[in-house]
């Protein structure tokens, strides 16, 4: 026997949309009310500011953002370039790519950089490949 719509007016999922819709609604309507007071709140700011003599609007409203979104800290793995003619000077005539994470350089480096450092050398003629996993300078 099929099932008949409930009195409710709809599934629980239109329900819970129509909750949804309603909610973002008046969050939108907090926004546009918090965002003209907002302003009016920086406009007399700026009145105040030119007579005080404080710094320009614009210098405030720069080091606002600063304060409102700071960077985040760098990973371990970012960082600057590295000079990888450097890391090929420092490693012995015969090495491995575990020598290379030897090299107070590359040491937080992710193997496909270590590997892909290791195919620019051979392709240069740095570097020729003796077995597997060993390498030499030449």
């Amino acid at each position: 026997m099929p099932r008949g719509r409930r009195s409710g007016g709809g599934s629980a999922l239109e329900q819970v949309k129509r909750q949804a819709r309603s909610l973002l609604i008046t969050l939108n309507a907090e926004i546009r009310n918090k965002e003209a007071e907002l302003k009016q709140m920086r406009d007399e700011a700026d009145a105040l500011s030119r007579l005080s003599g404080a710094p320009a609007p614009a210098a405030r409203v720069a080091v606002a953002r600063k304060a409102a979104a700071p960077a985040a800290p760098p990973s371990p793995r970012r960082g600057g370039r590295i000079n990888w003619n450097a890391v090929l000077e420092q490693l012995p005539k015969q090495f491995k790519a575990a020598d290379i994470r030897q090299v107070n350089l590359v040491k937080n480096k992710r193997p496909s950089e270590l590997f892909a450092a290791i195919t620019r050398w051979i392709e240069a003629g740095a570097v020729k490949r003796k077995t597997r996993g060993v390498y030499e300078r030449a």
